[in-house]
């Protein structure tokens, strides 16, 4: 016989484990608003931004080749950027006990479409000092630049600065309790179902029928103790009623 489930028995089922499904989903997210908020440290972002050209040479303007020569010297303004000859001397001028490898993970750095602009963004647990590290970054490659590439025109457009109250970009608390919600939900719902199908107790007469492979002729209806004790009381009255109408004729 094909075993089918309807939607009634779907319902039923988390129905039933209703309370399991609700316990789940709560230490999930109990779980992740405490990790979040007590055991992650919150970590900082700061960028600035340069702006890199070759000589003018005395021009005044650039000529289309010039413009897109620059353009695609910016990949390897970014990959010098990120190498030892500029984050050394980063590590040396701010006393960081920080290697080349744990200071270049800080440290992202991307160019805007089409133009000459690199933003260098620093990620840290303290906020001024993501700040420090943007800007010593952008200082040291002005200085350096001119000896590793002969680019002698390097401006920097925007200083990193810390505001009054920093917020941290992440861990995003909001967003990870939210997330353990809805897979503390999901895992809730697959467990109610996954114990629902392991249950081998025998709970209706369609399971009688699945296990014996007999069909069914008949079934008694279950009537609990409080139903037995109300149609007691309703045939003690109505036989109290008969015997009163018996005395009186």
């Amino acid at each position: 016989m094909e075993e089918t489930i309807s939607l009634k028995d779907l319902l039923e089922t988390l129905k039933k484990r209703f309370t399991l499904i609700l316990s789940i989903t709560l230490v999930a997210a109990i779980a992740s608003g405490v990790v979040s908020y007590f055991f992650i440290t919150p970590i900082y972002q700061a960028s600035t931004q340069i702006l890199v050209n070759q000589s003018k040479n005395n021009q005044t303007m650039y000529t289309p080749n010039e413009v897109q020569t620059n353009l695609q010297l910016i990949n390897t303004y970014n990959v010098i950027i990120k190498s030892p000859a500029i984050l050394d001397k980063v590590a040396e001028d701010l006393h960081l006990k920080l290697t080349t490898v744990q200071l270049n993970k800080k440290i992202t750095v991307a160019s805007e479409k089409d133009s000459q602009v690199i933003n260098i963004s620093v990620q840290d647990s303290d906020p001024k000092m993501a700040a420090d590290i943007a800007n010593k970054i952008a200082a040291v490659f002005q200085s350096q630049i001119s000896t590793i590439m002969k680019v002698d025109n390097v401006s920097i457009l925007a200083k990193a600065n810390v505001g009054d109250n920093p917020s941290p970009i992440k861990p995003k608390k909001a967003m990870n309790v939210a997330i353990a919600v809805v897979v503390g939900l999901m895992a809730g719902i697959g467990i109610a179902f996954l114990l629902e199908y392991f249950n081998n107790t025998i709970k209706n007469e369609q399971d009688v029928e699945k296990t014996l492979g007999l069909p069914i002729l008949g079934t008694i209806a279950h009537i609990d103790d409080q139903k037995i004790e109300e149609l007691r009381r309703q045939r003690a009255s109505r036989m109290s009623t008969r015997r009163g109408e018996t005395i009186d004729s």
